[in-house]
């Protein structure tokens, strides 16, 4: 049932380890596009949400996951490396055999590293733009982010799990049609599930917390604030992607009964040769 997406994931993540290696700085390119695209749809997004925010309208947080998933439409159509994504790769590559997790791991710490540049120059970008250059400390942005900033360690870890279990499903899902408007839709309504119900994703954090950082802000924004929010969510993130998507698609997939069952041929075949 899921052979397909299985293989396609798995050749996909082969790619990945080929283009790492053969060219770190254009690996990092590409994983700092991912961190601008998401950095992009922060912007639209708060500036959407900040107009209705300002007279207290519900319609706020409705109209930031609608407009947010214009970041994963241009990382999956225009192509960009995402740490996130690449959890759910990597986990279905390394269990078929496709790749180890030394490569996964090597994959994951570039990627990271590239979406952390990616956004941090973006947050750059729109501070010399003066987009936010008038924005008070009461703004949308700032209160989001010292929202984020004031989360426990625990909460902030499981909201990571929760996030990235719907991002690498809207990954998934476009992986099981052809159809693009499908893909778009599956996407949109998906990370409109994540924002609205509160979830922490890692390389957005990146740009929604850079930002508020590098425009004036309260005091209940800091740098300490920035670093205790990343640390929680991203490895609730590797959580999320690693069991929740790929662990559990791996565990009822067709494809791992056939490699458990030849991995038991292989094994009475040894038993059967030794005994000879």
């Amino acid at each position: 049932m899921y052979k397909d997406t299985i293989d396609t994931l798995s050749d996909a993540a082969k790619s990945k380890v080929e283009f790492l290696n053969n060219s770190l700085g254009k690996y990092l390119v590409s994983a700092s596009l991912a961190g601008a695209y998401i950095g992009l749809a922060v912007v639209l997004s708060f500036s959407l949400g900040a107009s209705f925010a300002d007279v207290s309208s519900p319609l706020a947080s409705l109209l930031v996951g609608l407009s947010f998933g214009i970041a994963l439409v241009l990382i999956i159509f225009a192509g960009a490396e995402l740490f996130t994504g690449n959890n759910l790769f990597f986990t279905m590559s390394s269990l078929s055999g496709a790749t180890s997790w030394g490569d996964a791991a090597k994959n994951w710490f570039w990627c990271y590293i590239g979406n952390f540049i990616g956004a941090s120059l973006f947050c750059v970008l729109i501070l010399f733009s003066g987009i936010f250059s008038n924005i008070s400390g009461d703004h949308f942005l700032m209160q989001v982010a010292a929202n984020k900033m004031g989360l426990s360690t625990s909460e902030l870890f499981f909201r990571g799990i929760l996030c990235n279990w719907l991002v690498c499903l809207a990954i998934w899902c476009t992986l099981r049609t052809k159809n693009d408007a499908a893909k778009i839709l599956m996407i949109t309504w998906i990370l409109l599930t994540f924002i609205i119900s509160g979830y922490e994703h890692s390389i957005a954090n990146m740009a929604i917390l850079g930002l508020a950082l590098i425009h004036p802000s309260p005091d209940t924004i800091t740098l300490t604030g920035y670093f205790a929010n990343l640390i929680p969510v991203t490895l609730g993130n590797i959580v999320g992607g690693t069991l929740f998507v790929g662990g559990l698609y791996w565990i009822i997939s067709p494809v791992r009964e056939k490699k458990e069952i030849a991995e038991e041929k292989l094994l009475v075949r040894k038993s059967v040769t030794s005994i000879k």
